[in-house]
């Protein structure tokens, strides 16, 4: 099944097909490329673009999402070696494995003998590689592995030959664009807001997923709580977008902050602890994601 990439997949294509003639498909060399850039710009976005685009060159494909979240959670290597093997097996059914080593083992007895698609989507550890990957020799004719990185040079320790892609941010033309879909939910703006744009435009530094939290958040509202908005933008360095996020999160209500922070922990597994609105575990959690 092909993966949802985005639902406004702005400035995408190009990155995408550059990525591709980097992979060389129709090369029968193991070739492992590295997506590297700062967070929220579109890594795994692309690499999930990607992933459709050429899924049907290879016998085994999979894609490990949020590699650095699972593997620091109990078991969390030895359930991401489950989810390789099944889906590389194109099994339904459970499938155990007793160990991180014997699961090592098992991968790449699977990967010896399958050409493959294999995308390790947001790794910070060299272990986590070797972990899901085993020796690269393992790999079989043909296969490519993709991995999404923040520091490019966590791949300068691996003996397989790869290359590496920096993911940019969005040019002014595209900025706009994204930003205008999720603010009026059109291409091109308002006239009468476009000098207010032009400061969203500057704040979020074309990271995607700044310009679309940003643009929902805006979307609806008047001119001047537009300007309140962005007069907290200005007293955050420029370097800083996390802290932009974090006033597009303070700027929804109670009731909505409740529902983000919910999501959040279901995305990240923590709604297993949840016992109620009053758990003190969940609020626990719950507060070190807003933070």
């Amino acid at each position: 099944m092909p993966l949802f990439v985005a639902q406004y997949p702005i400035g995408i294509n190009s990155r995408v097909e550059a990525i591709i003639l980097q992979l060389e498909i129709g090369s029968d060399d193991v070739r492992m490329l590295g997506i590297y850039g700062p967070g929220g710009v579109g890594k795994t976005t692309i690499a999930k673009a990607i992933y459709n685009k050429i899924l049907d060159h290879f016998e085994g494909i999979n894609f490990l999402e949020n590699v650095k979240d699972k593997s620091g959670t109990f078991d969390g290597i030895i359930q991401l070696q489950e989810i390789l093997l099944r889906e590389t097996l194109g099994m339904n059914g459970q499938l155990k494995v007793r160990s991180e080593s014997k699961g090592t083992v098992a991968i790449g007895n699977i990967l010896h003998n399958k050409r493959i698609l294999l995308i390790l989507d947001d790794v910070d550890k060299l272990y986590q590689i070797e972990r899901l990957i085993g020796g690269c020799d393992w790999l079989a004719s043909g296969s490519r592995i993709i991995i999404t990185i923040r520091n490019k040079h966590l791949l300068q320790t691996l003996s397989i030959r790869h290359s590496t892609y920096e993911v940019k941010g969005l040019d002014n033309h595209e900025a706009l664009e994204l930003f205008s879909m999720h603010a009026f939910h059109k291409n091109k703006p308002k006239e009468d807001y476009s000098k207010l744009i032009d400061q969203v435009i500057c704040y979020a530094k074309g990271l995607p997923l700044a310009l679309s939290i940003i643009g929902a958040n805006l979307h609806g509202r008047s001119e001047m709580e537009w300007k309140s908005a962005l007069d907290k933008y200005k007293m955050i360095s420029d370097k800083d977008i996390q802290k932009v996020l974090q006033v597009s999160y303070q700027e929804l209500d109670e009731t909505e902050q409740d529902i983000f922070l919910d999501l959040a922990c279901f995305f990240k597994g923590l709604y297993k602890e949840w016992a109620g609105p009053s758990d003190p575990t969940l609020a626990q959690q719950r507060r070190g994601i807003s933070a």
